[in-house]
C-alpha cells in the first residue's frame, strides 16, 4: 500500500523470515467481511512488483527512535522518515525452555509438531482458541487430553451452546472428506527448502492462519481414529519429568473411558502434567496452544512507548504509537481508541491485513499534511473462519463482550447442520455467530450496523420458515 502511495520514494521491508505472507484471492464477501488465501512468497515477487521496495532480511536488534535509526542483527543501519511496527505476536508457551513443552503458531512449529505426532501415542493440548480446536479436530490416532480453563470448548470465538453443536464432530469415528470450501486458506509452500537450518523455538516464523493444518499429515501412532478426553475449568498447575514424577510418588491416570474413570496408569510417560483439579495425566508431549503476546521486545529499550495492558504498543486512531513518526499495526499493537460500539481488537489474520493497509493510508496522509476519516473496517468487528469443516462467521458482540447481564440472546439450531445465534441489546442486534450455511451473514451485518430497533419481530426474527433476508432486503 505504502509503496503504491508513494511510487518514487524508497521504501524497506526489514524481516527475519525469508519469505513474505502475500494475500491473495481476495475476496470481499460483504461490507466489512472478507476472505482471503495467505501464501508464502519469495520476497523477490515483491520487489519485481514494486521496484521501490526493497527487502532487507534480517532481525531488528534494536530501535533508537531518537535518531530515526534501525539497528539490524546483521551490523547494518537504517534511518527512516516513518517507522511502522508490523512485528506480530508470539506464542505464549505455558512454560519456557521445557523439550516437551511445544508452542504453535508459525509455520515451522507446526512441522515441529507434526515429527512429533508419529510417534506419540497420547499428547495433552492446553488451550482454548482456534488453533487448540483446529488441532484436536485434525489429530487421529492419538489419545488427546484436552485441557481448557473455560466451562466450554472454543471460548475465544464462541459460547457454550456453539460448543454444544460442535462437539459431536469430535467423537465421530469416521471423517468425511472435506468439502471444498469458499473461504480463507494458508498453505505453507516450499518449506523443505534445503539446507535450511532447523526453526529454534525463538526464531519467530510467520503466524498461522485457520487452515494450517491443511497438508499437514495429522496421525499418531495408534489405529483408532478419534480419542478426545476434555479436561474443563483447569490450568496446568505443574509439569513434572519422569524422573520427577516417580520420585514425586502419585498416581496418574490412564485415558478415561467413562465418567467415573480413574485408573491408575501403569505406562511411564516422558512427561507428566498436573492440573489444578487434582489430576495428573501422562504424555508424550504438551502442546500450548495458548494464544500469543505481541513480540515488543527489540523495540522498547530505550524507547518510551505507551504500552498497553495486553503488552502491545498503544495506538491512536491514526495507527501512531506514542513516538513521533512511528506507527504500528497487526498484532504487535494495542487499539487505544475508543473503538465503535460493535468494533472490538482480536489479534487475527484479517485484522492484521485491514491495519496494515489503513496504517499506509494514515502514513501518506500525514507525511502530505491531509486529514484521514477512521476506516470502515473498525466499525463492526467481523471474522469468517472454518471449525470441524463448517464455515463460521462472528460478528460484532458475538459474545457479548462488554454488555454484562444486559443483553438477551436467541438461537436457531438444527443439529448437524446449522447453528444461528443473535445478541440483542435494548431490541436491537449488536452481535452474531453463524455456524453452517446460514446465508444470514449480509441480513445481520446490516441489522447491526444501522441499528434498526427489532423489539417487533421478537422470536420471529429467527424463525426459519420466514426469510428474514428477503423481509430485510
Amino acid at each position: 500500500q505504502l509503496a503504491a502511495e508513494f511510487p518514487s520514494e524508497d521504501i524497506l521491508l526489514i524481516t527475519a523470515s525469508p519469505v513474505i505472507k502475500a494475500v491473495t484471492n481476495f475476496k470481499q464477501v460483504s461490507k466489512t467481511l472478507e476472505e482471503f488465501d495467505v501464501e508464502e512468497q519469495p520476497s523477490s515477487l515483491l520487489e519485481k512488483r514494486y521496484p521501490n521496495i526493497r527487502v532487507i532480511q534480517s532481525g531488528v536488534k534494536q530501535l533508537k527512535s531518537g535518531e530515526h535509526k534501525i539497528y539490524t542483527e546483521d551490523g547494518k543501519e537504517y534511518i527512516y522518515e516513518k517507522l511502522c511496527l508490523c512485528a506480530g505476536a508470539k506464542p505464549k508457551l505455558i512454560v519456557e525452555g521445557n523439550p516437551y513443552v511445544l508452542g504453535i503458531r508459525d509455520t515451522d512449529s507446526a512441522q515441529a509438531f507434526q515429527k512429533n505426532l508419529a510417534q506419540a501415542e497420547r499428547i495433552v493440548v492446553v488451550g482454548n482458541g482456534g488453533i487448540a480446536l483446529e488441532l484436536v479436530y485434525e489429530i487421529q490416532g492419538c489419545e488427546v487430553i484436552w485441557a481448557i480453563k473455560d466451562k466450554a470448548i472454543g471460548n475465544t470465538f464462541f459460547d457454550a451452546g456453539a460448543a454444544e453443536f460442535l462437539i459431536p464432530k469430535l467423537t465421530a469415528e469416521s471423517r468425511e472428506t472435506p468439502i471444498e470450501c469458499k473461504r480463507t486458506k494458508y498453505t505453507v509452500e516450499g518449506s523443505e527448502e534445503k539446507g535450511r537450518p532447523p526453526a529454534a523455538s525463538d526464531k519467530l516464523g510467520s503466524a498461522l492462519g485457520p487452515d494450517w493444518h491443511e497438508g499437514l499429515h495429522l496421525k499418531g501412532t495408534k489405529e483408532f481414529s478419534h480419542k478426545v478426553h476434555i479436561e474443563i475449568l483447569c490450568e496446568v498447575k505443574k509439569i513434572h519429568l519422569q524422573q520427577e514424577f516417580i520420585q514425586l510418588q502419585q498416581t496418574s491416570l490412564t485415558f478415561p473411558k467413562g465418567e467415573k474413570n480413574v485408573e491408575p496408569d501403569e505406562v511411564l510417560w516422558p512427561v507428566y502434567v498436573e492440573l489444578t483439579n487434582g489430576k495428573i495425566y501422562g504424555c508424550n508431549f504438551i502442546v500450548s496452544a495458548t494464544g500469543v503476546v505481541p513480540n515488543v521486545e527489540p523495540f522498547l529499550d530505550g524507547n518510551n512507548f505507551a504500552v498497553g495492558e495486553d503488552g502491545g504498543l498503544r495506538v491512536d486512531k491514526h495507527m501512531h504509537t506514542s513516538l513521533p513518526d512511528v506507527y504500528a499495526a497487526g498484532d504487535i499493537c494495542t487499539a487505544a481508541w475508543e473503538p465503535s460500539p460493535a468494533w472490538h481488537q482480536m489479534r487475527l489474520w484479517t485484522q492484521a491485513r485491514q491495519m496494515g493497509w489503513y496504517a499506509a493510508k494514515c502514513m501518506a496522509a500525514d507525511a502530505l499534511g491531509e486529514s484521514i476519516d477512521m476506516d470502515f473496517s473498525f466499525e463492526l468487528f467481523a471474522h469468517i473462519t472454518k471449525f470441524f469443516n463448517y464455515k463460521v462467521v462472528v460478528l460484532g458482540k458475538y459474545n457479548a463482550q462488554g454488555l454484562g447481564s444486559d443483553h438477551e440472546l436467541m438461537l436457531r439450531c438444527t443439529k448437524g447442520h446449522e447453528y444461528v445465534k443473535v445478541v440483542m441489546h435494548n431490541g436491537r442486534m449488536v452481535g452474531a455467530v453463524l455456524i453452517g450455511e446460514t446465508d444470514l451473514e449480509e441480513t445481520f451485518e446490516n441489522l447491526i450496523l444501522n441499528q434498526m430497533d427489532l423489539s417487533a419481530y421478537g422470536e420471529d426474527l429467527l424463525n426459519p420458515d420466514i426469510d428474514i433476508e428477503d423481509y430485510f432486503d
